[in-house]
């Protein structure tokens, strides 16, 4: 059922990159600007809008809108994004916006591509936040530190904690399906059986039951909820590796749902592929039927052996 090589979904906004290396190329090509204003959505409900402030064509800004936004605070949140973007990051976000940066095409340097490959990274940077603080509290050893739970969708949550030797990340997520959750669990089996690289980190999968770190927490337990706990050992949260491990795990929930919507629609296509086959075997079956004649008097003609 599962294929051999599955898509990796890539933590960066593509329409981000494609929009500002449009405008960052015509800027330094000296061609004319245009208006910019475009709203767009992203994974788990994030909201963008790419527009020119006070409707000036030399400036771009690019604005999120997370709705955990309040919780990532807790987290050092605005200390990573400055640290991420620098002056970039505009003093007063717009309004109903909880971040906003801004880009002077008067200033932009002629090698721009890793400008553009930061700005494209925005929601993964603000996810990065609390994944890099409780690295930091397991690479000091600080254990006690509370954990953390972030409700990046409306009935779905992201648990971390930090112990002296390994960093719990469980995502609480909804499977509105059955059969959602028979792909999952496959989907996920199939993950866990790739670890004998001996690199990969231990992946538990649970339905129902929620794992005891969640015990006392605010975490969404509930029927009909799947837990995938991911165990991260010290060489999956080193600073050699951490920038990897939070692509991973920024992506991970759509990645999941995105594989198991895949599943069941390649095996609808298959199953009425084959209902097709089935067919015409069945059409290619019937006794044809030879027409009945009558002679002259109305009598079925017979023919003489």
């Amino acid at each position: 059922m599962m294929s051999k090589a599955t898509i990796m979904l890539d933590s960066s906004n593509k329409f981000i990159t494609e929009a500002l290396s449009n405008q960052f190329s015509n800027a330094l090509a000296g061609n004319r600007l245009e208006s910019v204003n475009f709203h767009f959505k992203d994974f788990d409900g994030v909201a963008y809008h790419m527009s020119n402030p006070n409707d000036d064509k030399n400036k771009i800004m690019l604005s999120i809108y997370l709705s955990y936004y309040e919780e990532l605070q807790e987290h050092g949140i605005n200390e990573r994004i400055r640290q991420e973007y620098g002056v970039y990051v505009a003093e007063i976000p717009e309004p109903q916006y909880n971040i906003s940066l801004i880009y002077d095409l008067t200033e932009i340097p002629q090698k721009y591509d890793d400008l553009i490959f930061k700005a494209a990274r925005l929601k993964r940077n603000c996810l990065a936040s609390v994944f890099e603080k409780y690295f930091e509290f397991q690479e000091r050893g600080d254990a006690g530190q509370n954990r953390a739970v972030i409700h990046y969708r409306e009935d779905e949550t992201m648990y971390v904690e930090a112990k002296s030797d390994r960093v719990t990340v469980i995502f609480s997520t909804v499977f509105n399906d059955p059969a959602d959750i028979i792909i999952g669990k496959i989907f996920l089996q199939e993950i866990h059986g790739k670890r004998a690289s001996q690199t990969a980190p231990q992946v538990i999968f649970s339905l129902g039951e929620p794992p005891l770190e969640l015990k006392n927490s605010n975490a969404r337990i509930s029927e009909g909820i799947g837990y995938v706990t991911f165990v991260l050992l010290p060489k999956h949260t080193c600073k050699a590796s951490r920038d990897n491990t939070i692509d991973l795990l920024s992506i991970f929930r759509s990645y999941l749902h995105y594989h198991i919507k895949g599943t069941k629609a390649f095996i609808q296509s298959r199953m009425r592929s084959k209902t097709d086959e089935f067919l015409k075997i069945l059409n290619r079956a019937k006794p044809k039927v030879i027409p009945e004649r009558k002679t002259i008097m109305g009598r079925t003609f017979e023919k003489e052996e």
